[in-house]
């Protein structure tokens, strides 16, 4: 009988922003706290869309024209200036500074840290990120409160996912082949560039959006992290 390829999966590499970390919980109410005030009737999840949004282009951008890796966090705010500017809303330094400190205070979803726990009884788990390193390292440890087998930051190869390079080195610094690694990510764009590169993928739909119709398709599709586990290790706490 033919193994089933997930049986060799020894690895998970789990996308941090948007598929273990609540962003819309954490950035939307602060959102409305700062900009509230100079921008009469602004809706925050909107704006909290457009933002999100930018970044990933700003990303993009960042890594097609090879002018040298600016970080996430830089992205994530030259997204944020530019969404300032185009809704023509008055900001100052102080107002960027503070809704940027934000993305050091996010949480976890609900879901997340029971189910990484058992997770971890089976697979090694792994970080594979675009995040800054010194930041992941900070929500690791103060916000996740999981040990993680390692904490792989996109910074290392010098580009953003879904790059080719960065899901190769991963596998590389892991030191398992790639058949042997299941990427994990709300995001269909990291699950696609992973498969593409040999990984395994789990697709965590937290947004019930459509995945990329292409051949490299997920080998799970979930809701959240209990599923994923209930997936993986059978029935979720038992």
């Amino acid at each position: 009988m033919e193994q089933d390829p997930l049986d060799r999966v020894k690895v998970l590499t789990i996308d941090l922003f948007g598929t273990v970390l609540d962003l819309t919980g954490g950035l939307v109410s602060p959102i409305h706290e700062v900009l509230a005030p100079k921008a009469e009737g602004i809706d925050p999840e909107a704006f909290w869309t457009q933002w999100r949004a930018r970044q990933r282009i700003e990303q993009y951008l960042d890594t097609i024209l090879m002018l040298g890796h600016s970080g996430y966090l830089e992205t994530c705010r030259r997204a944020l200036i530019y969404c300032l500017t185009g809704n023509h809303i008055p900001f100052s330094k102080d107002d960027v500074d503070e809704l940027m400190g934000m993305w050091q205070k996010l949480a976890p979803f609900e879901d997340v840290g029971k189910a990484l726990k058992l997770l971890q009884d089976s697979y090694g788990l792994a970080i594979l990120s675009n995040g800054d390193s010194w930041l992941l390292d900070h929500l690791a440890a103060n916000n996740i409160k999981i040990d993680f087998t390692a904490i792989i930051s996109v910074d290392s190869v010098g580009v953003f996912k879904p790059h080719p390079s960065v899901y190769r080195a991963a596998a590389h610094m892991l030191a398992v082949d790639p058949s042997e690694i299941m990427m994990v990510a709300a995001h269909a764009f990291d699950v696609l560039g992973a498969r593409a590169c040999g990984f395994r993928g789990a697709y965590v739909n937290r947004y019930d959006l459509p995945f990329v119709g292409t051949r490299y398709r997920p080998d799970i599709e979930v809701g959240d992290f209990d599923g994923l586990a209930s997936k993986l290790v059978g029935t979720y706490g038992s």
